[in-house]
């Protein structure tokens, strides 16, 4: 019987391939799909439920800001936890956390209505699924070829804006006429368990299911790395203050938008849950094509032009065009669409960190999760900000943030891969297929 290479293996695992996703990763994207819908159930209308059981504007901006401290730092600590104890021990992490607190907040903070556990629970619940979505994408950098970065990255964050919070929101838009407000708040733990169980259980690669650094390695050498890669390498701190940019905005929107589109521009909260899906829709389509094309007209320009420039552009359409035209929301829905395209255009920089930093992928990505977790919070403290401190008024909080993308697209001239970081990244490609080659043979040698 002819001998079957490694690489026409590969080949016949077919679609996944195709499309750019790590087949053995599949079931993970997946899982981390359903997940995200869970947590992203309360993100169109917590906002509003809040405003509406008296609470203020202060209140939440408060809880939203709190709640960012605590996923920036889940999101830095997801790197080096998946480098001590595997990116799969991290993940269960996160899922045990977030069912756990998710209890508590609903039971004992928004159910009775008790402010200060609410503050108390959501903020601790900050630092659950970051070590969930960012340990899988820790996982993702481990276990993919350099050549398909893009497009697995591409994916992780399809999988992640697909459930928040664009079908999260569609989830709560269809449930809560039937069911409540508070009851599909409870909806959501069970989807984050079914997400959380779907992808620990059914993923089966053996990188991410041990540490990614060598036995017996400093465990405080591996934190205090994580943190000092970004004056050793300060291209990860530029990266670090771009993505905490990158998504700053849409954190900011969640907070002050429903009340911009509901209360005075009168739209009902099925149209704004409607448009916050399509904004999403818009995002989730253009992560897939971001990452697909920064694998072929490279990582920074589509960073840059798409990204930042990008955003500097539609962030004020997004606000204007409904004033222009009062009460289309076919209009609004175009602008909010464009927007969450170009907010997507960010995708290839966790394609673009691991080749910048080979040498350290998860300590690369914990700066990325830092800035992620970061920009949670930067969002609504930006807005507070503008509004409280300076009286901008939220025309001033749009044109704030069309500057910040403006500025972050002159920092992207900074992410170049030396040639070192290059050869680095050709010698551990070629010892990962001189690694598949060796398994292979044994198990027909056994066989």
């Amino acid at each position: 019987m002819p001998e079957t290479s490694p690489q026409s293996s590969t080949q016949s695992r077919g679609l996944a391939a195709f499309l750019g996703i790590p087949q053995p990763l599949f079931f993970g994207f997946v899982g981390l799909l359903l997940f995200m819908v869970g947590d992203g159930v309360e993100a169109g209308y917590l906002d509003t439920y809040m405003l509406h059981h008296g609470h203020s504007q202060g209140d939440v901006n408060l809880m939203f800001t709190t709640y960012g401290v605590t996923v920036m730092l889940s999101a830095w600590l997801a790197g080096p936890l998946s480098d001590l104890y595997g990116p799969k021990r991290t993940m269960w992490a996160g899922l045990l956390l977030w069912a756990v607190l998710e209890v508590g907040f609903l039971s004992l903070g928004l159910g009775p209505d008790n402010l200060s556990m609410t503050l108390l629970f959501y903020t601790l619940r900050g630092f659950a699924y970051p070590l969930f979505a960012y340990g899988f994408l820790v996982w993702i950098a481990a276990a993919t070829p350099a050549r398909m970065l893009g497009s697995a990255a591409g994916w992780f964050w399809f999988s992640f804006s697909a459930g928040l919070p664009t079908l999260g929101s569609q989830f709560a838009r269809y449930t809560i006429p039937y069911i409540g407000e508070l009851a599909t708040f409870w909806c959501s733990l069970g989807l984050v368990i079914l997400g959380g169980l779907t992808a620990l259980l059914f993923v089966r690669e053996p990188i991410g299911a041990k540490p990614l650094v060598n036995e017996g390695a400093d465990k405080k050498q591996v934190f205090f790395g994580s943190i000092s890669i970004m004056w050793r390498e300060p291209k990860t701190l530029v990266a670090g203050v771009i993505r905490t940019v990158n998504t700053s905005s849409e954190y900011a929107f969640l907070a002050i938008m429903p009340a911009f589109f509901v209360d005075q521009l009168h739209f009902s909260q099925s149209q704004w849950l409607d448009l916050l899906s399509l904004i999403f829709l818009g995002n989730i389509l253009f992560n897939l094509a971001a990452g697909m094309l920064a694998d072929k007209l490279g990582h920074r320009f589509v960073i840059a032009i798409g990204g930042c420039v990008g955003c500097c552009v539609t962030i004020p359409f997004f606000y204007y065009v409904p004033l222009w035209y009062p009460g289309n929301f076919t209009f609004a829905a175009i602008a909010g669409f464009v927007y969450g395209g170009t907010v997507a255009a960010f995708v290839p920089m966790s394609g673009l960190m691991p080749l910048i930093c080979p040498k350290e992928k998860a300590a690369a990505l914990s700066i990325l999760g830092l800035g992620a977790g970061a920009s949670t919070w930067v969002g609504p403290a930006v807005v507070s900000i503008c509004e409280s401190w300076l009286g901008m008024g939220l025309e001033g909080v749009i044109w704030s943030f069309s500057g910040l993308y403006l500025v972050a697209g002159v920092l992207t001239l900074c992410l170049r891969i030396s040639p070192e970081a290059r050869r680095h990244t050709q010698m551990l490609e070629k010892k990962k297929k001189q690694s598949l080659s060796a398994d292979f043979h044994g198990a027909q040698q056994t066989a």
